[in-house]
């Protein structure tokens, strides 16, 4: 019953919508459009939380992500390339605000679909903030029967709710905060609670019109003590040619699901066990 209840929660939130700027007019600007600011963030992600951007009514975006495996192991698995995983993301605009998506990663062979909607957008001489909100439903395809034996159905779901609150601070630098609460009805870590919370920082520098500077971190806020998993650090690049955005970057997270890069990420900034990888996004 508790789980309907969360599912009534996460599909059933007032949406409100406000108008969104599609990429290409975007590129080369600079300045801030009255009555609503631009431009906060040009890549629908930061590196792996999903920023404050919408695609526009009626659009269509393709999302490919790639993650390597670990450079650490060199030339054994020729610096990840043989331990990569790929994440497909389709995203169609309802309206200017109101955004569906389905997704499939070869990480735990994972079906997603989620919803992503505006509830205010920045002015540029009235509310200071943009206000997002994303919810998604995913179900893990790779739990295997014969190892659980008493696996259901119910097992594989998981579920997301997260804010994201964003506000372009100069005409250069983005910045966003985003408070998320994440449920895996079966964790890998026994001593971990179902049900975790975790902030999201992140932030875009402009570099030049077409090139920016991007980081994001997932701070978990009630990680089992022992638990083997990390923080999520990313760092990166984002390219604007045309039609698309290419996000380049380095993580200690190989999932890109939210409850994965959140609550199952393994790699370790200090010993070099880092993933390089890609967002590549393409709008029809």
């Amino acid at each position: 019953m508790k789980h309907l209840y969360f599912l009534f929660f996460l599909f059933c939130i007032p949406l409100s919508s406000f108008s969104q700027e599609d990429l290409l007019s975007e590129i080369d600007t600079d300045t801030m459009v009255d009555p609503y600011v631009s431009a906060v963030f040009k890549g629908l992600k930061i590196v792996n939380f999903e920023s404050t951007k919408l695609v526009a009514k009626n659009e269509f975006t393709f999302v490919v992500a790639h993650r390597f495996g670990s450079i650490e192991n060199g030339f054994d698995t020729f610096f990840g390339l043989d331990d990569a995983v790929t994440r497909l993301n389709f995203i169609y605009g309802i309206s200017d605000g109101f955004n569906v998506s389905v997704s499939r990663s070869s990480y735990q062979k994972i079906y997603e679909s989620a919803i992503k909607y505006r509830l205010f957008r920045q002015e540029t001489n009235g509310f200071p903030l943009t206000i997002v909100g994303y919810n998604s439903l995913l179900i893990n395809t790779a739990l295997d029967e014969d190892n659980l034996p008493k696996l259901e159905f119910k097992h594989r779901l998981g579920y997301t709710a997260q804010l994201l609150i964003s506000r372009k601070v100069t005409k250069n630098l983005s910045l966003e905060l985003a408070p998320t609460f994440f449920h895996d009805n079966y964790v890998q870590f026994d001593d971990q609670d179902n049900s975790q919370f975790a902030l999201g920082f992140g932030g875009r520098y402009k570099l030049s019109t077409r090139w920016s500077l991007n980081m994001d971190y997932g701070w978990h806020l009630n990680r089992a003590s022992n638990s083997p998993f990390k923080n999520p650090l990313s760092i990166g690049v984002d390219l604007e040619t045309g039609g698309h955005v290419f996000q380049m970057h380095f993580t200690n997270a190989q999932p890109m699901n939210t409850n994965g890069f959140l609550g199952q990420s393994t790699g370790d900034w200090t010993d070099g066990d880092v993933y390089f990888g890609f967002n590549l996004s393409r709008i029809f």
